[in-house]
């Protein structure tokens, strides 16, 4: 009969395995589970847009936004991740002879992860601990969804502008200057990062994380986020005194400024409705 035993553990272990995968209300192990799964599954994926440090990061962050918010909200930063590695990808050798392109051949590390995801793990942690109560559940989500439309936006707009922007212009004198210039701005890039935001929007409304009018939401939040990320990357990055505002700090702003902005457009329009 012992020797029965080891079958039956791992048969065991198995079911709970299976049981944890087809979860339906999320818990940090199946988050853990799912997130080891896919990440294993999707490795050759993974490296094309992470070094291996950045990948530690990012399963992190993967397990955190499973573990608040499911698959849709998995999907939704996948989704972020393999539209934002493509576009950074596109014409690489020409933005390399150029001088700007993303260093590592556009494979982002642990501080880049961080950086643009910042303002969504603390977003997912407040989700998690039921900070506020019900009344603060899809705010959160929301503040979530706008945080990744917001650097998606930025990414999309800025790697696109470095490969098809004809014209850059300083955003706060719309002086023409070369690509890559911190706090420069092309129509191309705008509009490619304009429409990034509005996909990214749509896949969260889909998915229902968020619903039409949040969408419109997100993508006007994320604009305007982008537009003062410029502004600063124009006045202040870059200068003297303000070393330490490197990519990943900026990004940490730009982002959480499109999570709060889009929190605080969505009550603004409730009081609105409910005054009127």
């Amino acid at each position: 009969m012992d020797r029965l035993h080891p079958p039956n553990a791992l048969q065991g272990v198995v079911s709970e395995a299976i049981g944890l995968l087809q979860s339906p209300d999320p818990t940090w192990q199946s988050a853990l589970l799912n997130n080891l799964l896919i990440f294993v599954l999707g490795s050759p994926i993974l490296v094309t847009g992470l070094s291996f440090p950045g990948i530690s990061a990012a399963f992190l962050l993967g397990t955190l936004t499973w573990r608040a918010f499911g698959p849709s909200g998995f999907l939704l930063v996948a989704s972020y991740f393999v539209i934002g590695t493509g576009v950074t990808k596109v014409k690489m050798a020409q933005k390399e002879a150029q001088g700007v392109a993303e260093k590592r051949k556009g494979r982002r590390g642990p501080g880049s992860v961080i950086g643009s995801s910042a303002a969504a793990c603390v977003c997912a942690l407040m989700s998690i601990y039921g900070i506020g109560g019900v009344e603060f559940a899809q705010l959160w989500q929301l503040g979530f969804v706008a945080s990744f439309c917001t650097k998606l936006n930025d990414t999309v707009s800025s790697e696109i502008g470095k490969a098809y922007g004809k014209t850059t212009y300083l955003v706060t004198t719309f002086k023409v200057v070369p690509r890559g210039t911190e706090g420069a701005v092309s129509l191309e890039g705008t509009l490619a990062g304009f429409l990034a935001s509005v996909v990214l929007a749509l896949i969260g409304c889909l998915m229902g994380q968020i619903n039409g009018a949040e969408a419109l939401i997100c993508v006007v939040a994320s604009q305007i986020a982008n537009f003062g990320e410029s502004i600063i990357g124009a006045v202040f990055q870059e200068k003297e005194g303000y070393q330490w505002l490197n990519n990943d700090v900026v990004n940490v702003i730009n982002i959480s400024i499109g999570s709060i902005l889009a929190v605080l457009m969505q009550q603004a329009l409730l009081l609105n409705w409910q005054t009127s």
